[in-house]
């Protein structure tokens, strides 16, 4: 009796993945995929961190074609983002109408590098917040989780045992724990980034990656992390500007840049359209460019 209670269970979790699957895409962006929900028609839900990059965007569905996606827009306070795939034609995942519980079991779903379906498990660990995301900002309510998730997984679903999506995750962990975005925040923000889609964003046309600095390279202030270059598109503002790919970005406009979405949110606001001063480890030295910030085109 307990072998078969324990095989029905098991059964109704693959169910739950099953169901979900179609809706989890991968998102190509970063120089290892990860992962996006699709939230409308023509439209996918994902992560800032899953991205990586501004431009040369791609999702591909759970049957493996490939489609060309367009930044529509990113949250700051979530690092969520949102992307128009025309043509992409899968549902849409719905986000479950009962409330996650602590003690709760769960299931994380992404996309593998080969696109494969990939699954975790674990328990609804914590429900907190308010979580600061920086520059005075904060998101209302996060999830924490033991299911272990790889970077892969962001942008990927968090679901009840019943298949219903609890939220959307990150990839990120605070003390070792995953962190998710609940359902309701994520769609309320995407209705929101959809409604202001056509706000003027900077556009530099870099792809970039987190990188540690050297000792002996650290700035004045002791921080030890930047921004490593390593994509930059032709005829871009940044390539115009003489960026290159290795170097390590460490200010922008006075500001510094340790990540992808550092860059992006100081993009974000009357920055379209000046030059602004872009500070560059090449070569082991210190390097000034000037850049003229680009709009990121709306179609």
């Amino acid at each position: 009796m307990t072998n078969e209670l324990l095989s029905n269970f098991s059964n109704q979790l693959a169910d739950a993945v099953a169901t979900a699957s179609p809706s989890v895409v991968q998102v190509q962006g970063r120089r290892r995929p990860a992962s996006g929900l699709v939230y409308a028609d023509g439209v996918v839900l994902t992560t800032v961190r899953a991205l990586g990059r501004e431009d040369g965007l791609h999702v591909r569905r759970h049957d493996g074609q490939a489609f060309d996606a367009e930044l529509a827009g990113w949250d700051p306070t979530t690092s969520l983002a949102v992307l128009r795939v025309a043509g992409l034609g899968t549902a849409a995942i719905a986000p479950t109408t009962s409330p996650a519980r602590v003690g709760h079991l769960a299931l994380a779903v992404a996309r593998s590098w080969s696109n494969a379906v990939t699954a975790s498990a674990g328990i609804v660990s914590v429900i907190g917040g308010p979580l600061p995301t920086g520059r005075r900002r904060a998101i209302d309510q996060v999830i924490r989780t033991t299911a272990p998730m790889h970077d892969g997984f962001a942008g990927g679903a968090f679901l009840d045992t019943a298949g219903g999506l609890v939220g959307i995750a990150t990839a990120a962990a605070i003390r070792g724990l995953g962190v998710v975005i609940p359902a309701s925040i994520a769609w309320k923000t995407a209705a929101t980034i959809l409604e202001h889609g056509q706000l003027k964003r900077g556009y530099l046309g870099i792809a970039g990656q987190p990188v540690t600095l050297p000792e002996n390279q650290k700035g004045a202030d002791g921080r030890d992390e930047a921004l490593l270059v390593v994509g930059v598109t032709a005829g871009s503002p940044a390539a115009s500007a003489g960026i290159l790919v290795g170097d390590v970005l460490l200010d922008f406009d006075g500001q510094p840049i340790e990540s992808p979405e550092d860059l992006l949110d100081l993009l974000v606001g009357d920055r379209v359209g000046r030059q602004v001063t872009l500070r560059a480890l090449r070569g082991g030295a210190v390097t000034e460019l000037k850049v003229t910030v680009g709009e990121r085109p709306t179609h």
